[in-house]
């Protein structure tokens, strides 16, 4: 973690899932971090609210908008790394609201982008999604591997990430863009398949009611994707560079879901309703991650691969989700 010892850190969307758990990892490798947390009138900090004190004494927060030119040009101010991973992520919400994630996900990527190059950043980290490839059209997925959006959200993921290489290559901005696969963890939205499962079990369902079963995932521990974020942030190849993260193993949702409950002790009936399914030509129907690139460019593996690791991994979101301190702090009702 060389490069990011030098200077602060600023991290965009540090109020999130991924977000505050890299803002954890930075702390504890010794970097000095400012989190830019979007505003709200609570003076929330999203889950960095639940980390411990002392990780929260060690950072600057500021409450902003990506998409504010003054707010963001005063966050970037003495900030020569930055991850940004500040954006809409919710798929079924893109649906109904896509201006939105245009505005945010794009504008609010221009206008940390030019912030960044007047102020002359060592390292720009661009946080992408998977959702770019659309259905495998060959497997494992690299890097190479043609972009098509099968939803608003990702046709805004592909803009903000064609956007941060153009500066790279017009203006010589130091981007690198890191593309992670299906991350999961503790903090995830309850939106997502993984937490829509457990939680359902946790409550005592015995019948799981989820979207398409038969799509399949490359799943990544949020701590596995987070060592990614350091490793494209402190090498010097990465530059220039998309670079995919992910485990390099595939699941279909339905077995995920009968993995779950096999875990957590459960005899459930997994049925596919139909108001949780996307609209017809937007399902991505397999995503599994080719990781040689950052293998070979980085040295970047992932840290628990397989079916094995993906277990290990459930069942540490499957404790947190379980305890009810924490599934308190989501609201009910959300569906895939």
């Amino acid at each position: 973690m060389v490069e990011i010892r030098r200077g602060t850190v600023l991290v965009t969307g540090a109020d999130g899932f991924i977000g505050s758990h890299l803002v954890e990892a930075l702390v504890a490798g010794g970097a000095a971090v400012r989190a830019l947390v979007q505003y709200n009138s609570f003076g929330h900090w999203g889950w960095l609210d639940t980390v411990p004190e002392a990780t929260r004494r060690s950072i600057e927060v500021v409450a902003g908008d990506v998409r504010d030119r003054g707010c963001v040009r005063d966050a970037v101010a003495g900030c020569p790394v930055i991850f940004h991973l500040a954006a809409l992520i919710a798929i079924p919400y893109s649906y109904r609201a896509a201006e939105s994630y245009l505005d945010t996900n794009i504008r609010g990527t221009l206008t940390l982008l030019e912030a960044a190059r007047e102020q002359g950043v060592t390292r720009f980290v661009q946080t992408s999604t998977s959702e770019v490839y659309g259905t495998a059209r060959r497997v494992p997925i690299d890097e190479e591997h043609p972009l098509q959006a099968q939803s608003p959200y990702a046709a805004s993921k592909i803009a903000a990430d064609q956007l941060a290489l153009s500066f790279h290559r017009a203006f010589g901005l130091p981007v690198t863009v890191i593309r992670p696969f299906n991350t999961y963890g503790p903090r995830q939205s309850a939106r997502a398949v993984i937490p829509t499962i457990i939680t359902q079990l946790a409550a005592g369902a015995r019948r799981l009611s989820l979207g398409a079963l038969t799509p399949t995932r490359d799943f990544s521990f949020v701590a596995n994707t987070v060592s990614g974020f350091l490793a494209v942030a402190a090498h010097p190849d990465a530059v220039g560079e998309v670079i995919n993260v992910g485990s390099g193993f595939e699941i279909a949702i339905g077995d995920t879901a009968r993995l779950i409950a096999g875990i957590m002790g459960r005899d459930v009936e997994i049925v596919s309703e139909a108001e949780r399914l996307r609209p017809p030509g937007s399902e991505v129907e397999r995503l599994y991650a080719g990781i040689d690139k950052a293998a070979r460019l980085i040295g970047w593996r992932p840290q628990d691969p397989g079916l094995d690791g993906f277990r290990r991994g459930l069942e540490r979101t499957i404790d947190w989700f379980s305890a009810p301190e924490n599934r308190a702090r989501y609201r009910g009702g959300y569906q895939v």
